[in-house]
């Protein structure tokens, strides 16, 4: 009995935080006071950029926030929405491959109600030390995002086992008294 009940609030309770979290992560990140970042890949081959937001106030719990934009094709454009109240400085970089950093841009934002548009016509690297801190965020990101991977693989897992003892019938016969 006991154990049906705790199975019921578990199942009850992932399936919950799991609706909140893919609703969470599947609405458009669009914001009202954002600036608006279009980023055109004008490149011959597509390329994997990331963008990395520089916080400048001292109160911000990251220095850096990182975020994947995505792979986007020759000729093509990807828009992000950045909340720039603490910073006024990002930067785009730009792979091919998993670890090839072929293209990397610091940009400045002086006026956060004029919205930036980037358009990405040459393989270039602003500058080497900036790059190398953009690699190491990069990659902070990325085993990030492979440990949520990984629990939620292993909640969605534990769900599944738990609504599968739940609908599971009982098989087991109970002997008859034979008068022994």
């Amino acid at each position: 009995m006991w154990t049906n009940a705790f199975r019921i609030f578990v199942v009850v309770a992932g399936i919950g935080i799991f609706t909140y979290y893919f609703v969470k992560k599947s609405l458009s990140t669009f914001r009202a006071d954002a600036l608006t970042v279009q980023m055109i890949n004008k490149l011959p081959f597509p390329l994997d950029f990331y963008l990395i937001k520089i916080n400048t106030e001292k109160d911000t719990p990251k220095v850096y926030e990182t975020g994947h934009v995505g792979s986007i094709r020759s000729n093509y454009y990807r828009i992000e929405y950045l909340d720039m109240t603490n910073s006024d400085e990002f930067w785009i970089a730009g792979f091919m491959g998993k670890k090839n950093m072929v293209y990397f841009s610091q940009h400045a934002v002086p006026n956060k109600n004029e919205d930036q548009i980037i358009e990405i016509q040459n393989y270039i690297n602003q500058s080497q030390k900036l790059s190398e801190i953009a690699g190491k965020q990069i990659e902070i990101l990325k085993l990030e995002n492979m440990k949520t991977a990984i629990w939620i693989t292993l909640d969605l897992l534990l769900l599944f086992l738990n609504i599968a003892v739940l609908l599971k019938k009982s098989n087991k016969k109970i002997p008859k008294n034979s008068g022994i």
